[in-house]
Protein backbone atom coordinates (compact mmCIF):
# COMPACT_ATOMS: atom_id res chain seq x y z
CA UNK A 1 0.00 0.00 0.00
CA UNK A 2 2.93 2.33 0.43
CA UNK A 3 4.66 1.80 -2.55
CA UNK A 4 1.43 2.44 -4.45
CA UNK A 5 1.36 5.77 -2.58
CA UNK A 6 4.61 6.40 -3.41
CA UNK A 7 4.69 5.77 -6.97
CA UNK A 8 1.15 7.47 -7.55
CA UNK A 9 0.94 11.00 -9.45
CA UNK A 10 1.57 13.34 -9.96
CA UNK A 11 4.53 13.05 -7.23
CA UNK A 12 3.72 14.86 -3.71
CA UNK A 13 6.85 15.88 -1.97
CA UNK A 14 7.20 15.62 1.57
CA UNK A 15 6.61 19.27 3.76
CA UNK A 16 8.27 19.91 6.49
CA UNK A 17 7.58 22.32 9.21
CA UNK A 18 8.49 26.13 7.84
CA UNK A 19 9.15 27.65 4.65
CA UNK A 20 11.42 25.19 2.58
CA UNK A 21 13.59 26.53 -0.39
CA UNK A 22 11.09 25.34 -2.63
CA UNK A 23 8.21 27.04 -1.00
CA UNK A 24 10.45 30.58 -0.64
CA UNK A 25 10.75 29.89 -4.80
CA UNK A 26 7.35 29.01 -5.37
CA UNK A 27 6.01 32.37 -3.45
CA UNK A 28 8.46 34.06 -4.80
CA UNK A 29 6.97 32.98 -8.54
CA UNK A 30 3.76 33.77 -7.38
CA UNK A 31 4.26 37.17 -6.23
CA UNK A 32 6.46 38.24 -9.01
CA UNK A 33 4.02 37.61 -11.18
CA UNK A 34 1.03 39.13 -9.05
CA UNK A 35 2.97 41.80 -9.16
CA UNK A 36 4.09 42.27 -13.24
CA UNK A 37 0.08 41.07 -14.06
CA UNK A 38 -1.46 43.48 -11.35
CA UNK A 39 0.76 46.99 -11.72
CA UNK A 40 -0.63 48.06 -15.29
CA UNK A 41 -4.50 47.28 -14.37
CA UNK A 42 -5.01 48.31 -10.69
CA UNK A 43 -3.52 52.42 -11.69
CA UNK A 44 -5.61 51.71 -14.80
CA UNK A 45 -8.66 50.30 -12.86
CA UNK A 46 -8.31 53.57 -9.75
CA UNK A 47 -7.69 56.13 -12.77
CA UNK A 48 -10.54 55.25 -14.50
CA UNK A 49 -12.99 56.35 -11.69
CA UNK A 50 -10.79 59.16 -10.24
CA UNK A 51 -11.93 62.71 -11.00
CA UNK A 52 -8.25 63.86 -11.65
CA UNK A 53 -4.73 62.40 -12.52
CA UNK A 54 -3.77 59.98 -9.92
CA UNK A 55 -0.84 61.40 -8.74
CA UNK A 56 -2.29 64.45 -7.20
CA UNK A 57 -3.81 64.64 -4.13
CA UNK A 58 -7.57 64.77 -2.76
CA UNK A 59 -8.90 62.85 -5.97
CA UNK A 60 -12.51 61.90 -5.66
CA UNK A 61 -13.94 58.88 -6.86
CA UNK A 62 -16.87 58.54 -9.39
CA UNK A 63 -18.17 57.48 -12.84
CA UNK A 64 -18.05 60.89 -14.36
CA UNK A 65 -15.19 59.94 -16.61
CA UNK A 66 -16.93 57.28 -18.02
CA UNK A 67 -20.32 59.79 -18.58
CA UNK A 68 -17.83 62.16 -20.29
CA UNK A 69 -16.28 59.02 -22.33
CA UNK A 70 -20.00 58.51 -24.15
CA UNK A 71 -21.03 61.65 -24.34
CA UNK A 72 -18.13 64.03 -24.88
CA UNK A 73 -15.64 61.90 -26.17
CA UNK A 74 -17.23 60.78 -29.25
CA UNK A 75 -16.33 57.03 -28.39
CA UNK A 76 -19.35 55.62 -29.49
CA UNK A 77 -17.93 55.67 -32.76
CA UNK A 78 -15.13 54.09 -32.03
CA UNK A 79 -16.72 51.41 -30.44
CA UNK A 80 -18.51 50.77 -33.99
CA UNK A 81 -14.70 51.59 -35.72
CA UNK A 82 -13.10 48.64 -33.59
CA UNK A 83 -16.18 46.36 -33.93
CA UNK A 84 -16.34 46.45 -37.72
CA UNK A 85 -12.34 46.30 -37.89
CA UNK A 86 -12.32 42.97 -35.58
CA UNK A 87 -14.81 41.67 -37.23
CA UNK A 88 -13.64 42.25 -40.69
CA UNK A 89 -9.72 41.11 -39.96
CA UNK A 90 -11.16 38.06 -38.21
CA UNK A 91 -13.51 37.06 -41.54
CA UNK A 92 -10.90 37.34 -43.99
CA UNK A 93 -7.94 35.63 -42.10
CA UNK A 94 -10.33 32.63 -41.66
CA UNK A 95 -11.51 33.20 -45.12
CA UNK A 96 -7.62 33.13 -45.88
CA UNK A 97 -5.95 30.42 -43.50
CA UNK A 98 -8.54 27.90 -43.24
CA UNK A 99 -8.46 26.80 -46.64
CA UNK A 100 -4.88 26.76 -46.86
CA UNK A 101 -4.53 25.09 -44.25
CA UNK A 102 -6.66 22.10 -45.39
CA UNK A 103 -5.15 21.83 -48.28
CA UNK A 104 -1.16 22.35 -47.53
CA UNK A 105 -1.69 19.31 -44.86
CA UNK A 106 -4.63 17.47 -46.23
CA UNK A 107 -4.26 17.14 -50.11
CA UNK A 108 -1.79 16.29 -52.72
CA UNK A 109 -0.31 19.75 -53.35
CA UNK A 110 2.45 20.64 -55.87
CA UNK A 111 5.32 22.65 -53.29
CA UNK A 112 3.13 21.74 -50.12
CA UNK A 113 6.46 21.48 -47.52
CA UNK A 114 7.60 25.29 -49.67
CA UNK A 115 3.95 26.45 -49.20
CA UNK A 116 3.47 25.45 -45.67
CA UNK A 117 7.26 27.44 -44.37
CA UNK A 118 6.27 30.35 -46.40
CA UNK A 119 2.57 30.26 -44.68
CA UNK A 120 4.89 30.60 -41.20
CA UNK A 121 7.13 33.32 -42.22
CA UNK A 122 4.94 36.38 -42.08
CA UNK A 123 4.88 35.67 -38.61
CA UNK A 124 8.31 37.47 -37.80
CA UNK A 125 7.63 39.97 -39.57
CA UNK A 126 5.58 42.95 -37.19
CA UNK A 127 2.25 44.55 -38.80
CA UNK A 128 3.76 47.70 -38.69
CA UNK A 129 6.43 47.07 -41.14
CA UNK A 130 4.00 45.44 -43.21
CA UNK A 131 1.55 48.32 -43.07
CA UNK A 132 4.89 50.31 -44.42
CA UNK A 133 5.00 48.06 -47.46
CA UNK A 134 1.33 48.09 -48.09
CA UNK A 135 1.67 51.83 -48.07
CA UNK A 136 4.95 51.76 -50.69
CA UNK A 137 2.82 49.27 -53.16
CA UNK A 138 -0.46 49.48 -52.80
CA UNK A 139 -1.21 53.20 -51.26
CA UNK A 140 -3.03 55.78 -53.53
CA UNK A 141 0.82 56.45 -55.23
CA UNK A 142 2.03 53.08 -54.63
CA UNK A 143 3.96 51.06 -57.39
CA UNK A 144 0.96 48.53 -57.80
CA UNK A 145 -1.87 50.89 -57.45
CA UNK A 146 -0.17 53.19 -59.99
CA UNK A 147 -0.40 50.38 -62.64
CA UNK A 148 -3.41 48.97 -61.84
CA UNK A 149 -5.31 52.86 -61.99
CA UNK A 150 -3.44 52.92 -65.40
CA UNK A 151 -4.85 49.77 -66.81
CA UNK A 152 -8.46 50.01 -65.55
CA UNK A 153 -8.65 53.70 -64.88
CA UNK A 154 -9.65 53.22 -61.61
CA UNK A 155 -8.37 51.94 -58.18
CA UNK A 156 -10.24 49.42 -56.76
CA UNK A 157 -9.51 49.58 -53.46
CA UNK A 158 -8.51 51.77 -50.81
CA UNK A 159 -6.29 51.54 -47.68
CA UNK A 160 -7.21 54.03 -45.66
CA UNK A 161 -10.85 52.84 -45.00
CA UNK A 162 -12.13 49.66 -42.16
CA UNK A 163 -11.60 47.68 -45.13
CA UNK A 164 -7.79 48.04 -46.40
CA UNK A 165 -7.17 48.13 -42.78
CA UNK A 166 -8.47 44.97 -41.99
CA UNK A 167 -7.35 43.22 -45.16
CA UNK A 168 -3.59 44.61 -44.12
CA UNK A 169 -4.03 43.16 -41.05
CA UNK A 170 -5.48 39.67 -41.73
CA UNK A 171 -2.60 39.03 -44.28
CA UNK A 172 -0.29 39.93 -41.23
CA UNK A 173 -2.57 37.57 -37.96
CA UNK A 174 -3.21 34.84 -41.22
CA UNK A 175 -0.67 32.87 -39.91
CA UNK A 176 -1.67 32.45 -37.13
CA UNK A 177 -4.97 30.64 -37.85
CA UNK A 178 -3.49 28.72 -40.35
CA UNK A 179 -0.39 27.18 -37.54
CA UNK A 180 -3.56 26.43 -35.37
CA UNK A 181 -5.89 24.89 -38.07
CA UNK A 182 -2.81 23.05 -39.70
CA UNK A 183 -1.15 21.54 -36.25
CA UNK A 184 -4.84 20.10 -35.32
CA UNK A 185 -5.11 18.75 -39.24
CA UNK A 186 -2.05 16.63 -38.62
CA UNK A 187 -2.77 14.95 -35.30
CA UNK A 188 -6.34 14.16 -36.14
CA UNK A 189 -6.94 10.52 -36.97
CA UNK A 190 -7.91 10.08 -41.01
CA UNK A 191 -10.23 6.81 -39.96
CA UNK A 192 -13.37 9.33 -40.52
CA UNK A 193 -11.75 10.19 -44.28
CA UNK A 194 -11.07 6.77 -44.88
CA UNK A 195 -14.47 5.38 -44.16
CA UNK A 196 -16.05 8.67 -45.85
CA UNK A 197 -13.89 7.40 -49.23
CA UNK A 198 -15.32 3.50 -48.52
CA UNK A 199 -18.75 4.72 -48.53
CA UNK A 200 -18.21 6.24 -52.30
CA UNK A 201 -17.33 10.37 -51.08
CA UNK A 202 -15.24 12.54 -53.11
CA UNK A 203 -12.37 14.81 -52.45
CA UNK A 204 -14.51 17.74 -51.96
CA UNK A 205 -17.35 16.10 -49.54
CA UNK A 206 -14.98 14.54 -47.61
CA UNK A 207 -13.79 18.23 -47.28
CA UNK A 208 -16.70 19.57 -46.34
CA UNK A 209 -18.33 16.98 -44.25
CA UNK A 210 -15.32 15.49 -42.69
CA UNK A 211 -12.51 17.45 -41.56
CA UNK A 212 -13.85 20.89 -41.68
CA UNK A 213 -16.39 20.15 -38.66
CA UNK A 214 -13.23 18.50 -37.05
CA UNK A 215 -11.69 22.07 -37.22
CA UNK A 216 -13.93 24.42 -35.05
CA UNK A 217 -11.88 23.92 -31.73
CA UNK A 218 -8.88 25.57 -33.50
CA UNK A 219 -11.30 27.78 -35.23
CA UNK A 220 -12.81 29.06 -32.15
CA UNK A 221 -9.10 29.55 -30.59
CA UNK A 222 -7.57 31.40 -33.20
CA UNK A 223 -10.46 33.81 -34.03
CA UNK A 224 -11.26 34.74 -30.24
CA UNK A 225 -7.35 35.43 -30.61
CA UNK A 226 -7.21 37.30 -33.96
CA UNK A 227 -10.14 39.51 -32.18
CA UNK A 228 -8.57 40.07 -29.40
CA UNK A 229 -5.03 41.14 -31.14
CA UNK A 230 -7.53 42.94 -34.03
CA UNK A 231 -8.71 45.30 -30.85
CA UNK A 232 -5.47 45.81 -29.08
CA UNK A 233 -3.09 46.45 -32.41
CA UNK A 234 -1.82 50.28 -33.06
CA UNK A 235 -0.15 50.02 -36.08
CA UNK A 236 -2.16 49.38 -39.03
CA UNK A 237 -5.12 51.61 -37.69
CA UNK A 238 -2.25 54.68 -36.75
CA UNK A 239 -0.99 54.37 -40.54
CA UNK A 240 -4.11 53.45 -42.52
CA UNK A 241 -6.84 54.99 -39.61
CA UNK A 242 -5.44 58.21 -38.46
CA UNK A 243 -4.74 60.13 -41.57
CA UNK A 244 -8.34 60.06 -42.46
CA UNK A 245 -9.86 60.28 -38.96
CA UNK A 246 -10.73 56.83 -38.58
CA UNK A 247 -10.50 55.79 -35.16
CA UNK A 248 -10.32 52.58 -32.95
CA UNK A 249 -9.49 51.83 -29.50
CA UNK A 250 -5.60 52.14 -30.02
CA UNK A 251 -5.29 55.17 -32.03
CA UNK A 252 -8.25 56.78 -29.43
CA UNK A 253 -5.68 56.20 -26.19
CA UNK A 254 -2.94 57.49 -28.21
CA UNK A 255 -4.52 60.64 -29.68
CA UNK A 256 -5.49 61.14 -26.89
CA UNK A 257 -3.27 60.50 -24.41
CA UNK A 258 0.65 60.92 -25.75
CA UNK A 259 -0.95 63.46 -28.86
CA UNK A 260 -2.57 65.57 -26.61
CA UNK A 261 -1.23 68.59 -24.96
CA UNK A 262 -3.31 68.57 -21.89
CA UNK A 263 -4.45 64.75 -21.68
CA UNK A 264 -7.49 63.88 -20.02
CA UNK A 265 -6.67 61.10 -17.77
CA UNK A 266 -9.84 60.16 -16.27
CA UNK A 267 -11.07 59.57 -19.89
CA UNK A 268 -7.52 57.38 -20.47
CA UNK A 269 -8.32 55.57 -18.03
CA UNK A 270 -12.47 54.63 -18.15
CA UNK A 271 -11.43 53.86 -21.82
CA UNK A 272 -8.41 51.50 -21.08
CA UNK A 273 -10.56 49.91 -18.38
CA UNK A 274 -13.26 49.01 -21.33
CA UNK A 275 -10.66 47.80 -23.46
CA UNK A 276 -9.57 45.90 -20.70
CA UNK A 277 -12.61 44.45 -19.57
CA UNK A 278 -13.45 43.65 -23.77
CA UNK A 279 -10.25 41.32 -23.90
CA UNK A 280 -10.51 39.73 -20.79
CA UNK A 281 -14.15 39.03 -21.96
CA UNK A 282 -13.03 37.35 -25.50
CA UNK A 283 -10.24 35.02 -23.23
CA UNK A 284 -13.03 34.23 -21.10
CA UNK A 285 -15.40 33.26 -23.78
CA UNK A 286 -12.64 31.37 -25.75
CA UNK A 287 -12.02 29.35 -22.29
CA UNK A 288 -15.75 28.47 -21.89
CA UNK A 289 -16.75 28.08 -25.87
CA UNK A 290 -13.58 25.01 -25.58
CA UNK A 291 -14.57 23.69 -22.28
CA UNK A 292 -16.01 20.83 -24.32
CA UNK A 293 -13.71 20.15 -26.67
CA UNK A 294 -13.86 16.23 -26.41
CA UNK A 295 -16.80 16.29 -28.45
CA UNK A 296 -13.89 17.18 -31.74
CA UNK A 297 -11.19 14.21 -30.31
CA UNK A 298 -10.04 12.38 -33.46
CA UNK A 299 -6.87 11.27 -31.75
CA UNK A 300 -6.87 7.81 -30.73
CA UNK A 301 -4.72 4.87 -29.92
CA UNK A 302 -5.40 3.43 -33.03
CA UNK A 303 -4.98 6.28 -34.99
CA UNK A 304 -4.11 5.88 -38.88
CA UNK A 305 -1.66 7.47 -40.99
CA UNK A 306 -3.55 10.46 -43.43
CA UNK A 307 -4.28 9.79 -46.67
CA UNK A 308 -3.77 12.89 -48.79
CA UNK A 309 -6.73 13.99 -51.08
CA UNK A 310 -6.52 14.07 -54.71
CA UNK A 311 -8.02 17.53 -55.70
CA UNK A 312 -7.63 17.21 -59.19
CA UNK A 313 -7.38 20.46 -61.25
CA UNK A 314 -8.51 21.83 -58.12
CA UNK A 315 -5.26 21.92 -56.69
CA UNK A 316 -3.66 24.05 -59.20
CA UNK A 317 -6.61 26.58 -57.87
CA UNK A 318 -4.97 26.33 -54.68
CA UNK A 319 -1.55 26.65 -55.77
CA UNK A 320 -2.43 29.52 -57.72
CA UNK A 321 -4.84 31.21 -54.04
CA UNK A 322 -1.79 30.51 -52.30
CA UNK A 323 0.65 31.58 -54.11
CA UNK A 324 -1.20 35.14 -54.45
CA UNK A 325 -1.24 35.27 -51.12
CA UNK A 326 2.43 35.14 -50.59
CA UNK A 327 3.38 37.06 -53.32
CA UNK A 328 0.87 40.09 -52.81
CA UNK A 329 0.57 39.79 -49.59
CA UNK A 330 3.78 39.53 -47.74
CA UNK A 331 6.65 39.28 -50.74
CA UNK A 332 5.58 42.40 -52.59
CA UNK A 333 5.18 44.43 -50.21
CA UNK A 334 8.11 43.92 -47.61
CA UNK A 335 10.24 43.26 -51.76
CA UNK A 336 9.02 47.50 -52.02
CA UNK A 337 10.08 48.12 -49.02
CA UNK A 338 13.86 46.91 -49.18
CA UNK A 339 14.18 48.30 -52.59
CA UNK A 340 12.70 51.99 -51.26
CA UNK A 341 15.49 51.54 -48.91
CA UNK A 342 17.97 51.89 -51.79
CA UNK A 343 16.84 54.50 -53.22
CA UNK A 344 16.10 58.51 -53.20
CA UNK A 345 12.68 58.53 -54.69
CA UNK A 346 10.29 55.51 -54.77
CA UNK A 347 7.85 56.75 -57.39
CA UNK A 348 6.19 55.17 -60.51
CA UNK A 349 7.20 58.45 -62.26
CA UNK A 350 10.62 57.53 -62.67
CA UNK A 351 12.69 54.55 -63.13
CA UNK A 352 13.67 53.76 -59.25
CA UNK A 353 16.96 52.52 -61.12
CA UNK A 354 18.09 55.80 -61.59
CA UNK A 355 18.12 56.69 -57.86
CA UNK A 356 19.74 54.10 -56.93
CA UNK A 357 21.65 55.00 -53.80
CA UNK A 358 23.09 53.88 -49.93
CA UNK A 359 22.44 57.24 -48.11
CA UNK A 360 19.15 55.74 -45.90
CA UNK A 361 21.53 53.48 -44.66
CA UNK A 362 23.94 55.84 -44.10
CA UNK A 363 21.92 58.01 -42.44
CA UNK A 364 20.55 55.29 -39.68
CA UNK A 365 24.65 54.49 -38.98
CA UNK A 366 25.95 57.87 -39.24
CA UNK A 367 23.57 59.64 -36.56
CA UNK A 368 23.72 58.35 -32.85
CA UNK A 369 20.34 57.98 -32.07
CA UNK A 370 19.22 56.00 -35.23
CA UNK A 371 21.77 53.28 -34.14
CA UNK A 372 21.12 53.53 -30.35
CA UNK A 373 17.47 52.85 -31.50
CA UNK A 374 18.75 49.81 -33.10
CA UNK A 375 21.36 48.44 -30.08
CA UNK A 376 17.78 49.44 -27.73
CA UNK A 377 16.00 46.91 -29.01
CA UNK A 378 18.45 44.21 -29.47
CA UNK A 379 19.10 44.63 -25.49
CA UNK A 380 15.29 45.02 -24.75
CA UNK A 381 15.15 41.52 -26.95
CA UNK A 382 17.93 39.94 -25.51
CA UNK A 383 17.95 40.62 -21.86
CA UNK A 384 14.07 40.17 -22.08
CA UNK A 385 13.79 36.80 -23.74
CA UNK A 386 16.12 35.54 -21.20
CA UNK A 387 14.42 36.61 -18.14
CA UNK A 388 10.97 35.72 -19.59
CA UNK A 389 12.28 32.38 -20.52
CA UNK A 390 13.54 31.92 -17.00
CA UNK A 391 10.04 33.03 -15.43
CA UNK A 392 8.28 31.16 -18.08
CA UNK A 393 9.84 28.01 -17.14
CA UNK A 394 9.85 28.72 -13.54
CA UNK A 395 6.04 29.42 -13.97
CA UNK A 396 6.13 25.89 -15.56
CA UNK A 397 7.16 24.44 -12.86
CA UNK A 398 5.30 25.44 -10.24
CA UNK A 399 2.05 25.32 -12.01
CA UNK A 400 2.52 21.66 -13.69
CA UNK A 401 5.22 20.34 -11.49
CA UNK A 402 4.56 21.08 -7.92
CA UNK A 403 1.82 20.32 -5.44
CA UNK A 404 2.09 24.18 -4.56
CA UNK A 405 -1.76 25.35 -3.25
CA UNK A 406 -1.38 28.53 -5.54
CA UNK A 407 -0.20 26.34 -8.71
CA UNK A 408 -3.63 26.78 -10.65
CA UNK A 409 -3.50 30.58 -9.96
CA UNK A 410 0.65 30.82 -11.06
CA UNK A 411 -0.54 29.76 -14.38
CA UNK A 412 -3.18 32.05 -14.50
CA UNK A 413 -1.25 34.86 -14.07
CA UNK A 414 1.40 33.79 -16.54
CA UNK A 415 -1.30 33.64 -19.03
CA UNK A 416 -3.20 36.16 -18.25
CA UNK A 417 -1.17 38.85 -20.24
CA UNK A 418 -2.73 38.01 -23.45
CA UNK A 419 -6.01 39.44 -22.48
CA UNK A 420 -3.85 42.59 -21.91
CA UNK A 421 -3.10 44.83 -24.92
CA UNK A 422 0.45 46.35 -25.27
CA UNK A 423 -1.37 49.93 -25.47
CA UNK A 424 -3.39 49.25 -22.09
CA UNK A 425 0.44 47.67 -21.11
CA UNK A 426 1.89 51.14 -21.57
CA UNK A 427 -0.71 53.30 -20.00
CA UNK A 428 -0.74 51.26 -17.10
CA UNK A 429 2.89 50.40 -16.39
CA UNK A 430 2.99 54.32 -16.78
CA UNK A 431 1.38 55.22 -14.20
CA UNK A 432 2.29 52.45 -11.39
CA UNK A 433 6.02 53.35 -12.11
CA UNK A 434 4.63 57.55 -11.31
CA UNK A 435 3.26 56.21 -8.32
CA UNK A 436 6.01 54.49 -6.93
CA UNK A 437 8.72 55.10 -5.44
CA UNK A 438 10.86 53.07 -7.38
CA UNK A 439 9.71 53.85 -10.24
CA UNK A 440 11.38 56.94 -10.78
CA UNK A 441 14.60 55.52 -11.11
CA UNK A 442 13.57 52.77 -14.13
CA UNK A 443 10.81 55.16 -15.69
CA UNK A 444 11.93 55.95 -19.41
CA UNK A 445 15.08 53.80 -19.19
CA UNK A 446 15.00 50.24 -20.94
CA UNK A 447 14.42 48.17 -17.71
CA UNK A 448 10.64 49.77 -18.21
CA UNK A 449 10.82 48.90 -21.52
CA UNK A 450 12.10 45.45 -21.22
CA UNK A 451 9.29 44.78 -17.98
CA UNK A 452 6.47 45.82 -20.31
CA UNK A 453 7.62 44.04 -23.72
CA UNK A 454 8.20 41.20 -21.16
CA UNK A 455 4.94 41.13 -19.81
CA UNK A 456 3.62 41.22 -23.28
CA UNK A 457 5.97 38.03 -24.28
CA UNK A 458 5.41 35.93 -21.19
CA UNK A 459 2.37 34.05 -22.60
CA UNK A 460 3.98 32.77 -25.41
CA UNK A 461 6.92 31.71 -23.25
CA UNK A 462 4.64 29.81 -21.08
CA UNK A 463 2.89 28.31 -23.74
CA UNK A 464 6.37 27.20 -25.14
CA UNK A 465 7.18 25.42 -22.77
CA UNK A 466 4.34 23.83 -20.84
CA UNK A 467 3.28 21.20 -23.64
CA UNK A 468 7.47 20.02 -23.04
CA UNK A 469 6.96 19.25 -19.40
CA UNK A 470 3.62 17.84 -19.97
CA UNK A 471 4.89 14.89 -21.98
CA UNK A 472 7.80 13.85 -19.44
CA UNK A 473 6.33 11.20 -17.39
CA UNK A 474 6.07 11.28 -13.54
CA UNK A 475 8.13 8.64 -13.35
CA UNK A 476 11.44 10.80 -13.19
CA UNK A 477 10.05 13.28 -10.30
CA UNK A 478 9.07 9.87 -8.47
CA UNK A 479 12.13 8.15 -8.52
CA UNK A 480 14.05 11.16 -7.55
CA UNK A 481 11.85 11.93 -4.36
CA UNK A 482 12.50 8.41 -3.44
CA UNK A 483 16.16 8.99 -3.47
CA UNK A 484 15.93 11.81 -1.28
CA UNK A 485 16.23 15.04 -3.48
CA UNK A 486 13.32 17.96 -2.97
CA UNK A 487 11.40 20.03 -5.55
CA UNK A 488 14.52 21.88 -6.40
CA UNK A 489 17.03 19.46 -6.40
CA UNK A 490 14.53 17.11 -9.06
CA UNK A 491 14.05 20.22 -11.28
CA UNK A 492 17.85 21.07 -10.82
CA UNK A 493 19.03 17.84 -11.74
CA UNK A 494 16.80 15.95 -13.36
CA UNK A 495 13.85 18.31 -15.37
CA UNK A 496 15.80 21.35 -16.59
CA UNK A 497 18.07 19.12 -18.72
CA UNK A 498 15.49 17.28 -20.22
CA UNK A 499 13.75 21.01 -21.04
CA UNK A 500 16.78 22.12 -22.31
CA UNK A 501 15.28 22.56 -26.29
CA UNK A 502 11.67 23.74 -24.98
CA UNK A 503 13.49 26.76 -23.34
CA UNK A 504 15.55 27.01 -26.46
CA UNK A 505 12.55 27.48 -28.17
CA UNK A 506 11.19 29.64 -25.84
CA UNK A 507 13.91 31.71 -26.54
CA UNK A 508 13.96 32.06 -29.78
CA UNK A 509 9.99 33.08 -29.33
CA UNK A 510 10.56 35.79 -26.61
CA UNK A 511 13.46 37.15 -28.90
CA UNK A 512 11.41 37.38 -31.92
CA UNK A 513 8.52 38.79 -29.83
CA UNK A 514 10.14 41.12 -28.05
CA UNK A 515 12.19 42.21 -31.67
CA UNK A 516 8.76 43.45 -32.62
CA UNK A 517 7.36 44.76 -29.97
CA UNK A 518 6.59 48.74 -29.66
CA UNK A 519 3.15 49.67 -28.30
CA UNK A 520 4.21 49.43 -24.56
CA UNK A 521 6.88 51.55 -25.35
CA UNK A 522 4.61 54.49 -27.00
CA UNK A 523 4.37 55.24 -23.23
CA UNK A 524 6.99 53.71 -21.56
CA UNK A 525 9.94 54.98 -23.62
CA UNK A 526 11.56 58.31 -23.99
CA UNK A 527 14.64 59.44 -25.92
CA UNK A 528 17.30 58.02 -24.71
CA UNK A 529 15.23 54.61 -24.73
CA UNK A 530 14.06 54.86 -28.01
CA UNK A 531 13.80 51.12 -30.06
CA UNK A 532 13.01 50.69 -33.48
CA UNK A 533 9.60 50.59 -33.99
CA UNK A 534 9.01 54.09 -32.50
CA UNK A 535 12.18 55.15 -34.12
CA UNK A 536 10.28 54.01 -37.68
CA UNK A 537 6.98 55.94 -36.35
CA UNK A 538 8.71 59.40 -35.74
CA UNK A 539 10.30 59.16 -39.10
CA UNK A 540 7.50 58.42 -40.77
CA UNK A 541 5.65 61.32 -39.25
CA UNK A 542 8.22 63.53 -40.54
CA UNK A 543 7.79 62.23 -44.25
CA UNK A 544 11.51 60.77 -43.99
CA UNK A 545 10.05 56.96 -45.78
CA UNK A 546 13.83 56.05 -46.78
CA UNK A 547 15.02 55.90 -43.40
CA UNK A 548 11.81 54.24 -42.32
CA UNK A 549 12.66 51.67 -45.04
CA UNK A 550 15.99 51.60 -44.46
CA UNK A 551 15.35 50.58 -39.86
CA UNK A 552 12.61 48.15 -41.25
CA UNK A 553 14.72 46.25 -43.32
CA UNK A 554 17.34 46.23 -41.05
CA UNK A 555 14.75 44.55 -38.57
CA UNK A 556 13.97 42.16 -41.21
CA UNK A 557 17.70 41.23 -41.63
CA UNK A 558 18.31 40.67 -38.04
CA UNK A 559 15.06 38.57 -37.34
CA UNK A 560 15.94 36.39 -40.50
CA UNK A 561 19.69 36.03 -39.00
CA UNK A 562 18.35 34.86 -35.39
CA UNK A 563 16.12 32.30 -36.17
CA UNK A 564 18.44 31.11 -39.26
CA UNK A 565 21.12 30.72 -36.87
CA UNK A 566 18.81 29.58 -34.14
CA UNK A 567 17.59 26.96 -36.39
CA UNK A 568 21.13 25.94 -37.45
CA UNK A 569 21.88 25.30 -33.66
CA UNK A 570 18.86 23.35 -32.67
CA UNK A 571 19.88 20.81 -35.48
CA UNK A 572 23.28 20.67 -34.79
CA UNK A 573 22.16 19.75 -30.96
CA UNK A 574 19.41 17.22 -31.84
CA UNK A 575 22.18 15.42 -34.39
CA UNK A 576 24.68 15.31 -31.42
CA UNK A 577 21.95 13.85 -29.20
Amino acid sequence: MTRTTITSSPPRYRRPLGLTRESWLQYAVLLLLAVLVLAPVVPTLYQSFLDRPLYEAGGVLGLGNYARLFTEAGFGRVVLNTALFAALTTLLSLLIAVPMAVVVVRTKLPGGRLFAAAMQWPFFISSLILGFGWITMYGPAGFVSVEVRRVLGFLPWNLYSIPGMALTEAVALAPIVYTFCANALRQSDASLEAAAQVCGAGPPRILRSVILPLLRPPVVYSSILVVSMSVETLSVPLLFGQPVGIDVFSTFLYRNGLQSINPDYGVLGAASAIILLVTVSLVALQAKLLKNAQRFVSVRGKATRPRPLDLGRLKWISVAAIAFYVVMGALIPIGGLVFRSFTQVFTPLQSPFKTLTGDNYERIFTYPVYVQSIVNSLLVAAIGAVLVSVLSLLAVMVARRSTFRYARAVEYLALAPQAMPGIIVGIGLFWALALSGVGALIQGTLWALIIGFGLRALPSGFGSISPSIMQIGHELDNAARVSGADWVRTFTRILASLLRPAFAGALILTFVTLLKEYSPAVFLGSADSNIIGTTMLELWVQGNTGSVAALASLQIAITATFVGLAGLLLKGRDKDA
